[in-house]
């Protein structure tokens, strides 16, 4: 009997899989910055602060954010390609290449059946 509970897993590929995570970090950070205005009106209400009091500071986190995000995207695209060079994926042209030898095998083995 087989006491195996787990779900069967879906098979994505690494383009897949990084494409979703990559979908998750953004919202994450998406959502990161609008909680982010909210607290900086929050804070501006509770500090007594003018109309342009608030936009210059709103501007100037807006500012910070979004020179963290820039970094947050460059690292991740960073660390996803060395991992993808670690991994050692073969490139599009060479899943081709073999592809190709292989039907030319499969070719020469039939062509070898039929002189038996």
């Amino acid at each position: 009997m087989d006491n195996n509970t787990e779900a069967p897993r879906e098979k994505t590929s690494v383009a897949e899989a990084f494409e979703r995570i990559w979908s998750q970090a953004l919202l994450a950070v998406n959502t990161a910055e609008e909680e982010a205005s909210r607290a900086v009106q929050r804070v501006a209400s509770v500090a007594g602060w003018s109309q342009d009091e608030v936009k210059r500071q709103a501007r100037e986190f807006a500012e910070r954010l979004t020179g963290h995000r820039k970094d947050l995207e460059h690292n991740v695209e960073e660390r996803v390609r060395t991992a993808l060079t670690l991994l050692k994926l073969p490139r599009r042209e060479e899943l081709q290449a073999f592809g190709s030898r292989l039907e030319r095998l499969s070719e020469r083995i039939q062509a070898l059946e039929h002189r038996k």
